[in-house]
């Protein structure tokens, strides 16, 4: 069984940064690669900056956020991947360029190397067909959650084809770098947004057909069901692009209506409103500390 001492990440948005900040903080090289250098710089501020914050919380130490620093590399070379004990793609959630993507690594990778992927509802079966037969029992799902550094949990997805051997070891690795392992079928959604996604379609059409406010639909089951976000603000955090891109991919899967997008959410992916990171979505970001209900045609 091959030791994993070097890990390699690809993309270097929201989820890859924070998939990297969190395995170099539990004493792993990382290697992180990126299509651009404007990507790339982008991604790393991030990791440095929650570095930064951690340490003024006091929930690190200087010393350590400049040893989990040495221990990152960054580039736009895939060749930069060809030592790494295991690969973990976190770039768009398109089935074809994840495919493109796997392609290119089996042929730059030792046979040894595990990949992993962070997709959060594509088939790893599928993924897995493009790449050598004796790389496709070495292929997992790894789905971390938003935002990485905080969240505990993280559904590892087998195949049909995947080791169990393999399945053991990355479990051990999700321990290891401070995450809750849990182990999920490769079936659409996995475990989380098999739940949660209908869910959270299901406030939208709340909202759609006059249930509730936005404020009153997010304080009802904060208060009513003790979480501890509303499920339009948590479709916020999530990205509104990335609920409709899920939506559509499980409602192709089982053409159930649960799981097909509300027309509320597909305009408001049109318009450009998607949540936390563009400013806009449900709620009004100007001020992130107090965000302000829309006010939604």
């Amino acid at each position: 069984m091959t030791e994993l001492r070097k890990i390699g990440v690809v993309g270097c948005g929201t989820m890859g940064a924070g998939i990297a900040q969190t395995i170099i903080q539990s004493g792993f090289e990382t290697v992180v690669v990126e299509t651009d250098d404007d990507r790339l710089q982008r991604g790393f501020t991030t990791i440095v900056s929650s570095l930064s914050r951690l340490v003024e919380k006091g929930l690190i130490s200087e010393e350590a956020k400049d040893l989990a620093q040495q221990r990152l590399r960054g580039t736009t070379e895939l060749s930069a991947l060809a030592e790494c004990d295991l690969v973990i793609e976190a770039i768009v959630e398109e089935l074809s360029a994840k495919h493109e993507l796997f392609r290119q690594l089996d042929g730059l990778c030792r046979p040894e190397t595990m990949f992993a992927s962070n997709t959060s509802s594509l088939s790893i079966t599928q993924m897995a067909s493009v790449v050598a037969t004796s790389r496709q029992a070495r292929f997992v799902g790894l789905h971390f959650f938003n935002p990485v550094p905080r969240m505990a949990l993280v559904e590892v997805v087998r195949s049909f084809l995947t080791d169990p051997a393999i399945i053991e070891q990355v479990t051990e690795f999700v321990k290891a770098i401070g995450k809750t392992p849990v182990q999920a079928t490769d079936q659409t959604g996995f475990i989380v947004n098999r739940l949660l996604v209908p869910y959270s379609l299901d406030a939208i059409r709340a909202l759609e057909e006059g249930v509730g406010s936005i404020a009153d639909i997010d304080q009802a089951m904060k208060l009513g069901a003790g979480h501890p976000m509303g499920p339009l603000m948590l479709n916020d955090l999530v990205g509104l692009d990335v609920l409709l891109n899920v939506a559509n991919t499980m409602y192709d899967a089982f053409r159930e209506r649960r799981f097909a997008p509300p027309p509320l959410l597909v305009r408001m992916v049109a318009a450009g409103w998607l949540g936390r990171k563009t400013g806009r979505g449900f709620y009004d970001y100007s001020d992130p500390k107090q965000p302000k209900p829309m006010t939604l045609q």
